[in-house]
Formats: structure tokens, sequence, C-alpha cells
């Protein structure tokens, strides 16, 4: 097995275990504190919109690389291992269907760099007039 197909069946792992999360996160038998973090964590990986865009050298590409695995990892620990294999396996036997994709935490991102943006023309506006 080539190196190109060990990473799409890794993304495709991870996927998997990010809807897994999904539908934990929808289980009574979860803590609020851990239904919070993986709303966030889950909103922010199928959003179709990255806090850092991934056209921006090697910082696109890292909150993909660090921010979603970091933000899995913690909700695993917080999450009751039966909920979360009871998870696992549904979302093995959804695996077909396509992943939902979360809008709203599309425009909190984009509105999120529209301030940013507006806040870099004010803070340029003000050097320049002084």
């Amino acid at each position: 097995m080539g190196r190109l197909e060990i990473w799409k069946r890794r993304a495709r792992e991870l996927k998997r275990e990010i809807y897994a999360i999904y539908l934990a996160y929808k289980d009574p038998r979860v803590p609020w504190y851990a239904k919070l973090l993986a709303a966030c964590v889950v909103a922010y990986a199928f959003s179709p919109i990255d806090l850092v865009p991934d056209f921006i050298p090697v910082l696109g590409y890292l909150d993909d690389l660090i921010l979603v695995p970091l933000g899995i990892y913690f909700v695993l620990k917080l999450i009751p291992d039966d909920v979360m294999s009871e998870c696992r396996e549904k979302a093995r036997a959804l695996s077909g269907e396509k992943l939902p994709t979360n809008y709203l935490a599309a425009t909190v991102i984009i509105a999120a760099w529209i301030l940013l943006a507006l806040l870099s023309v004010h803070l340029l506006l003000g050097i320049l007039r002084d």
C-alpha cells in the first residue's frame, strides 16, 4: 500500500472519528463540558471554512494538522469509553452517508475574518492620518 493510500485511509478514519464524536455529543450520558468541547471540535471540523485559510503557506494547514487532532484528543478523554465505543460502531455503520456541513461555524469564522479586516483597515487609516 502506497503512502497516498495510507493518508487517504487515515483521513477517512479521522472523518469517521469526528462523526462518532458528533454522535456522542447527542448522547445524554455525556457530561455537559464534554458536549461543549465536542460541539466546538465537530463544528470546526465540519465547517467548510477554516480559521486559517489553506492558501496561507504552512499556517493554512497547521489548524487541520494540529487543532483538530488536539481537539479530538481532549474530547475523547472526556467522553465515557462505553459511549464512544457505541458511537464508533454507529459511525462505521453510517460511514457511507454524506457527513454534515456546519454552516453556522462557517458563518462565525467568516464574520471573524471580516471583523479582523475591518479592524485592520481602521487601524491602518488611523496610522495614515497621523
